[in-house]
């Protein structure tokens, strides 16, 4: 039997949706920086090119805030699967997998663990649609493959 290719899982849509706002929030605080000039209203104070500089430099951090939405993925082998989402990363054997949900609404699949445990899976999300299904099949039939594994190896047979 040969083994299964690495399946890599990558949300599409919010990574377009994040590209396309952090562009457009740079491009907003640029405009605003290049606007910032002369007296502050009551005339106490004059905008410097340093806070035109601060500024931009807002600007690229929200839009560094933006692009962390661009982290999830999940990778999955005939040895498990790890899961990376916006802020935390799963590495988990398939013996400690139970099964991957994506339960009707939910926003994304997860991974149902031995321990009652679930594990979002924020790379499979449900505005992929189709791209998304089709990754939940992909990581059900390399469990599936697992479990295959586990039954010929049983003892007794």
């Amino acid at each position: 039997m040969s083994e299964p290719e690495l399946i890599r899982l990558r949300p599409r849509r919010i990574r377009l949706v994040c590209w396309a706002s952090a562009a457009a929030l740079v491009v907003v605080f640029t405009l605003v920086a290049t606007s910032l000039h002369g007296p502050t209203g009551d005339g106490y104070g004059t905008f410097q090119r340093g806070d035109q500089l601060a500024m931009v430099g807002l600007g690229i951090f929200g839009a560094l805030a933006f692009l962390l939405f661009t982290r999830p993925r999940v990778e999955a082998d005939a040895r498990g699967v790890r899961v990376r989402n916006v802020l935390g990363s799963y590495e988990l054997p398939w013996e400690v997998v139970r099964g991957i949900r994506f339960d009707r609404g939910a926003p994304w699949a997860s991974l149902e663990l031995h321990d009652d445990d679930l594990v979002p899976m924020i790379a499979l999300q449900a505005a992929d649609k189709e791209l998304a299904v089709e990754g939940v099949r992909a990581l059900r039939r390399l469990h599936q493959a697992h479990l295959a594994r586990l039954a010929e190896n049983a003892p007794g047979r």
